[in-house]
């Protein structure tokens, strides 16, 4: 692995003792570019200006409160990050799922375990992020429809035609204009609402 294909990596760990041994398990991983963030005063400015691609956070005994800035942390950095923390309990790990924490490790702060942790860390939220795509896709693809079918609706109405012929002039004005269906369609729906 060289240097400009090992991923960036934080830790966030206010323990140096603890922070060295991360470090020194990714380093005998491959992983050669990885900084230390033991300051958790504006934490995500911090990571912001790092701009890793994986996080690892490393908490002894997390307090609610201090889990809870890592779940935010989490839901507003969109990168695989990897929790280990020394004991948990059941909410907190649904906590930490809920918050994106790709992997959330209990006890495991053992430099060999470390990168099988990183990749099943990165595959998790390559994994998840496919999953989000692909309900963002559908999601807009439900929405278009509806659209369409309320602008064949108007069409319909307003121009007499049958419900085929409504979305043969819809296709052909969107082919003509270069934009999408959808987008003619939601023009008329706009354009309908006006003249109401």
């Amino acid at each position: 692995m060289s240097a400009e294909q090992s991923p960036k990596i934080v830790i966030v760990d206010e323990s140096p003792v603890r922070a060295a041994i991360l470090e020194e398990g990714l380093r005998d991983a491959g992983f050669t570019q990885v900084v230390h963030i033991s300051e958790m005063q504006s934490l995500l400015a911090r990571i912001y200006a790092v701009d890793p691609d994986i996080i690892l956070i490393d908490l002894e005994n997390p307090s609610r409160d201090v889990l809870e800035a890592m779940f935010q942390v989490s839901r507003a950095v969109k990168r695989p990050i990897a929790m280990f923390v020394d004991q948990s309990d059941s909410a907190s790990i649904q906590a930490s799922v809920e918050a994106g924490v790709s992997a959330y490790i209990v006890d495991g702060l053992k430099k060999e375990r470390i990168k099988p942790i990183l990749d099943l860390c990165v595959s998790r939220f390559n994994a998840f992020a496919k999953l989000q795509e692909e309900l963002e896709r559908t999601k807009s693809q439900l929405e278009d429809r509806k659209v369409i079918e309320r602008a064949k609706g108007i069409l319909m109405k307003v121009k007499g035609l049958t419900e085929d012929e409504a979305y043969v002039l819809l296709r052909s004005t969107a082919m003509r204009e270069k934009k999408k269906i959808g987008e003619i369609a939601q023009s008329i729906i706009t354009a309908s609402e006006m003249l109401k």
